[in-house]
């Protein structure tokens, strides 16, 4: 009979073998059910929050351990460009949170009637006291114009010096970007009705307006510029991540205009309780800890290690800052004049 299986061990064999397909499939069709019911949190932020060496990563596996859900990160261009699309796209967006904007935009963030109310009355670390039932803040930091010491030691210490001054300065688009309109809002703040005289001035120090904050930091660290628009805050990255001290922020005698980044949950959201989940994680020890050294700005809640080495470098002796509603009827005129001044 060689060559030939008996009836009886022929039929357990294949017996055994749809048992571990009924079994693989069954496995299968679980994973499959398991992987559709996960719910799915989309984050609406800003780019370089998103990139491999931004705080996006580590956040997004530190809540996913919490979560049971699928965290995910959607990149939208700079702070600024965040709530445009909102606008565009109304209800029916398919973000959950907008994480990204800041004080500078809230109150036209909230005009659109598309955010919830956030829930939380949270103890924040920051230099004024901000309670707003929409946005909740998680960052924050001074704008301010950083430089090469070692190609330019003594750097101006008024934007009126800067003006009249042959310095090469890179800026952001402020109708894209965050720190572009910060700056807008800053010089406003400093001067008032001079706001349009400063722009005429400083118009000829502008070699390059970018619609975001990386492409404008990369053209100063190209050479490109002698000075460009970032945070008080950044030579710490280059201290900390590069052993590198030759940059440093000016400090101006008008005092620096200040940005709180916040973190909305949208109303029309399919993930309510997700959302409130992540703006609550937003302020726990494994979020805020990550923010200095990625995001390179101060936490809302200072991490149990502290501050890391060079936050404290150029730390201004003034605090400028608009309350939103200020800063909303403000954005107006002071991008007329800015684009008038640079259109010259």
């Amino acid at each position: 009979m060689h060559g030939l299986l008996h009836p009886r061990p022929f039929r357990r064999t294949m017996e055994k073998m749809m048992k571990r397909h009924l079994l693989a499939a069954g496995l299968l069709t679980i994973a499959t059910q398991a992987l559709a019911e996960t719910p799915v949190l989309t984050v609406l932020t800003y780019d370089s929050f998103t990139s491999e060496w931004g705080p996006g990563p580590a956040i997004e596996k530190a809540f996913e351990e919490t979560c049971a859900c699928d965290l995910r990160f959607v990149p939208a261009g700079d702070g600024a460009a965040l709530l445009a699309r909102v606008q565009l796209e109304g209800a029916a967006s398919e973000a959950d949170v907008v994480l990204g904007l800041d004080t500078s935009l809230t109150a036209a963030a909230a005009a659109t009637g598309l955010f919830a109310p956030h829930g939380h009355t949270p103890q924040l670390d920051l230099p004024v006291e901000v309670a707003d039932p929409l946005f909740l803040p998680y960052d924050w930091g001074w704008f301010a114009f950083v430089h090469d010491r070692t190609r330019l030691p003594e750097p101006p210490r008024t934007f009126e010096a800067l003006a009249a001054s042959d310095l090469k300065i890179v800026i952001q688009d402020p109708r894209s970007s965050t720190p572009g309109l910060g700056l807008l809002l800053w010089v406003k703040a400093a001067y008032g009705d001079r706001a349009a005289e400063i722009w005429q001035g400083l118009a000829d120090n502008v070699v390059t307006v970018t619609p975001g904050w990386s492409e404008a930091y990369g053209l100063f660290l190209e050479g490109e510029a002698d000075m460009v628009l970032s945070y008080t805050t950044s030579p710490a990255y280059h201290l900390i991540a590069e052993k590198d001290d030759s940059k440093a922020a000016a400090l101006f005698d008008e005092g620096h205009y200040l940005q709180i980044e916040v973190a909305g949950k949208l109303a029309a959201t399919d993930q309510p309780e997700l959302a409130d989940r992540f703006l609550a994680f937003m302020l726990t020890e494994a979020f805020q800890s990550a923010i200095p050294q990625t995001n390179w700005m101060y936490p809302a809640v200072t991490p149990a290690a502290g501050l890391p080495e060079g936050f404290d470098a150029f730390r201004p002796a003034k605090s400028l800052l608009m309350t939103p509603e200020e800063a909303q009827a403000a954005r107006d005129p002071a991008l007329a004049e800015w684009r008038t001044a640079l259109a010259k």
